[in-house]
């Protein structure tokens, strides 16, 4: 039978794209202040397309950063109320050069569409806006509350989102959080997200000596911050791969069997993995690399500089050296606590003579985990089986959705990661790309999601006491 809201939004489907294009040509990255005017078109874009399509109270909220958009739309009584998450902030597009299409320049090419951002997450994220939007437009309501929930600080550790939410809390209260990022794990098959790793992260600093030195002088007789650098750094796991930070997941909840279990179920070529990659395979030998990924804490070396950088030779000894490090955490894991153990690890191992100095230390988030049996998982296995003709098998992600955990712990609720983008568009990295499929796919879903959540009352999202 044919759904009129569906038939809407693919009708829209051309138009829906262009809107796309024009968010993903807005340079929203939160990371750089040099990007501050693209940060604040994709507000002003995402503001005047809320008020457009019927949203209510449609504002920014402050908390100290760079805001949230916010719109509600809250006239179906007795129905839970969900707030829909998303965010407009992308990563930095560098290096620029490794582009084959300019990043903010977007370009469809073999029915993939390229741009930084596309993929994470404005793609998903208009995608949800549009559902609400056809839902209105064609039936005059929608089968929840909605309020939207469009995060500008996701790509920089959501820092500002505690602050927000102490700061609006009422405004903010909800029965379950929908979230257009997380993505799919698979292209073949349905999945459900159930779960992600948290994350924080550390910079810090080695000094050697009070500026750099000439080479020819000083070489042989004094310690070069770079060789330090290296060297300590080559502390932090042992040759397979573990870490060899003392405590590093002491907190961490032991993966069980049922959990190994869902996680072979999973079809996982590891040779293909790391080979798309270009990569060679590398970690803990006491798990899968499926298992790695998803159920393991990790700690990886993010940058690393110091010295001279420009063209041609100069020869000194680096006097200052410089690294930033990240961490994925795991259930039961405090984010701090581990960054701190990583810290007291440098510490350690820091050799006489050369100063250790730290710079950002994040608070950081933990992970989260979504019982089976709550209704967005129910809600969204039987979309997607009635979308694939094939039922989702539920897993974690390795990456982290800071709001996952935060909205659980400071406001009680649960999350769902509805996203659409899958995991071999390359997020993060030069050519980022979202597959033109994925959003017909996502224009269905999305308003067959709502519906189904909508059959809940709002007691059914309280957790079982």
């Amino acid at each position: 039978m044919s759904d009129p809201v569906v038939d809407h939004l693919l009708a829209r489907h051309d138009a829906i794209v262009t809107d796309l294009m024009t968010l993903l040509r807005m340079p929203s990255v939160s990371a750089d202040p040099a990007f501050a005017r693209g940060m604040d078109d994709a507000r002003r874009f995402l503001l005047d397309r809320l008020t457009a399509i019927g949203m209510e109270n449609v504002r920014l909220l402050d908390g100290g950063g760079q805001p949230a958009v916010y719109g509600d739309w809250l006239h179906a009584p007795g129905r839970p109320t969900l707030l829909v998450y998303g965010h407009y902030d992308v990563q930095p597009p560098d290096p620029l050069d490794a582009w084959t299409t300019p990043p903010f320049e977007p370009a469809i090419r073999d029915g993939k569409l390229f741009a930084r951002g596309a993929s994470d997450v404005k793609g998903s994220t208009m995608i949800a806006i549009e559902a609400v939007a056809a839902l209105l437009a064609v039936e005059g309501c929608c089968p929840v509350n909605v309020k939207f929930f469009l995060e500008g600080e996701e790509e920089t550790g959501s820092p500002s989102l505690r602050a927000i939410i102490g700061r609006y809390r009422d405004l903010l209260r909800a029965d379950g959080v929908l979230s257009a990022d997380g993505g799919r794990a698979s292209r073949e098959l349905p999945t459900v997200n159930t779960g992600a790793r948290g994350a924080n992260g550390l910079e810090f600093t080695l000094r050697t000596a009070s500026g750099d030195l000439h080479s020819g002088r000083y070489g042989g007789a004094v310690r070069n911050a770079l060789h330090e650098m290296a060297a300590l750094i080559a502390t932090l796991h042992d040759r397979d791969g573990r870490v060899a930070v003392a405590g590093f997941d002491s907190d961490a909840v032991p993966v069980t069997d049922r959990q190994r279990a869902d996680v072979a179920a999973f079809p996982f070529d590891e040779a293909a993995f790391v080979e798309e990659v270009g990569a060679a395979p590398h970690g803990d030998p006491a798990y899968s690399m499926r298992e790695r990924i998803t159920l393991r804490p990790c700690l990886d070396i993010n940058g690393m500089w110091g010295g001279y950088l420009g063209a041609g030779s100069k020869t000194i000894i680096p006097a200052e050296a410089h690294a930033k490090v990240s961490v994925r955490v795991v259930a039961g894991q405090d984010p701090r606590r581990v960054v701190d153990a990583v810290a007291a690890h440098l510490r350690r191992h820091c050799p006489a003579g050369v100063e250790l100095t730290f710079g950002r230390i994040g608070d950081g988030s933990p992970a989260s985990t979504l019982a089976p049996e709550h209704p967005l998982v129910r809600a969204a296995e039987a979309v997607l089986e009635a979308e694939t003709g094939r039922r989702p098998i539920h897993v974690r992600l390795g990456a982290s959705v800071p709001i996952t955990a935060i909205f659980k712990e400071t406001m009680g609720i649960d999350t769902l990661m509805f996203g659409f983008n899958l995991p071999d568009e390359p997020v993060h990295a030069p050519n980022e790309f979202f597959r033109m499929e994925s959003i017909a796919m996502g224009l269905r879903a999305w308003p067959a999601i709502l519906r189904r959540l909508g059959e809940f009352a709002p007691a059914d999202f309280r957790p079982v006491t």
